[in-house]
């Protein structure tokens, strides 16, 4: 098969997955509502967008904004976490020291009560 040819397939095999999928029927929908507006819209491509389910321009940017604001809370609650962790980490080495030594000591104690 000669180099054209396998092109050729490969654009049909593609033509038909769209077909098959409801893409070619779901543009075709969408670029004739676009003809039959009597005003066309400022932006075709956003109405496209809109029209095909996406969020307008407004919305998504809206989106990304409220996205940002989120990922930086959760970095700081994140940070929080690890710290607090890091600090009950500590804590609790700390305590093990001290029951440890306690216990020595205590230990130690008991050893002098039976002489």
């Amino acid at each position: 098969m000669g180099h054209k040819e396998e092109k050729e397939a490969k654009k049909e095999a593609f033509r038909k997955y769209l077909e098959s999928n409801g893409i070619v029927d779901a543009l075709t929908k969408v670029l004739v509502a676009l003809y039959e507006q009597n005003d066309k819209p400022s932006s075709a491509l956003e109405f496209i967008q809109e029209r095909l389910g996406g969020p307008s321009v407004a919305v998504y940017n809206k989106l990304q904004s409220e996205m940002a604001d989120l990922q930086v809370k959760y970095d700081e609650l994140l940070a929080t976490h690890k710290e607090t962790c890091k600090e009950l980490e500590e804590l609790k080495n700390s305590h093990i020291i001290t029951v440890t030594s306690t216990k020595d000591t205590t230990d130690d104690a008991d050893e002098n009560d039976k002489l």
